[in-house]
């Protein structure tokens, strides 16, 4: 959590791993070429950046995530089974390992960190106890099981969500408690929280370093 250093000791202390929350359940792919990867990424920089690391909370910063996880979400897109129409457009001639090459070519980058303001602080520390303990109450998991305490994600499941802009993952968090997004774990867990607790969750893994 990128704040003061004694915001972040309360806010990073550890508790019970709890079980497992699938924020992105990644299917693992092969490794790819992160050299031909450059080329291919091209298409991508407009949006994402050139090192993958977004400026616009509009669009998810891709740098640094666990091998296959990119590779994975340019196969949903092209299969139909996340839907957006630019994305859409743009996967349709990508090719298997192109998509293996692209993801290569962005792990290799660093994500780039976040912060929030002391006027979120209150918010993030509830955004914590759901993060690293749950909400047994409702069968609601803590998500450092699968996602790792620092928020790095876990190869080649569990992808990073240390870092990311706060609106994109409410938005994502939001999507699967819709089921406008499919995950049957995260559609689940995601429809138990409320919007509030999804806004404090976000906000606290954007500050995760």
């Amino acid at each position: 959590m990128r704040v003061s250093s004694t915001i972040r000791l309360i806010l990073t202390v550890g508790t019970a791993w709890g079980l497992s929350l699938t924020l992105f359940h990644t299917p693992v792919f092969a490794a790819g070429d992160a050299a031909a990867g450059e080329s291919k990424a091209a298409l991508c920089a407009a949006c994402h950046g050139p090192d993958g690391n977004s400026v616009s909370a509009e669009f998810p910063k891709i740098a640094g995530q666990i091998p296959g996880y990119v590779a994975a979400q340019l196969a949903a897109y092209k299969s139909g089974a996340r839907d957006n129409a630019i994305m859409k457009g743009l996967v349709l001639t990508l090719s298997e390992q192109d998509m293996q090459d692209i993801d290569a070519f962005y792990a290799e980058f660093e994500t780039s960190k976040a912060s929030i303001s002391e006027a979120e602080v209150s918010a993030a520390k509830r955004g914590r106890e759901i993060y690293r303990v749950g909400l047994t109450q409702y069968s609601v998991p803590a998500c450092m099981a699968c996602h790792g305490p620092a928020g790095d994600g876990i190869p080649a499941r569990y992808p990073k969500v240390s870092g990311q802009f706060k609106e994109y993952l409410v938005a994502t968090l939001m999507e699967f408690k819709s089921g406008k997004r499919v995950n049957e774990e995260m559609n689940t867990i995601a429809f138990r929280l409320t919007t509030e607790q999804i806004e404090d969750l976000a906000g606290y893994m954007q500050g995760l370093d």
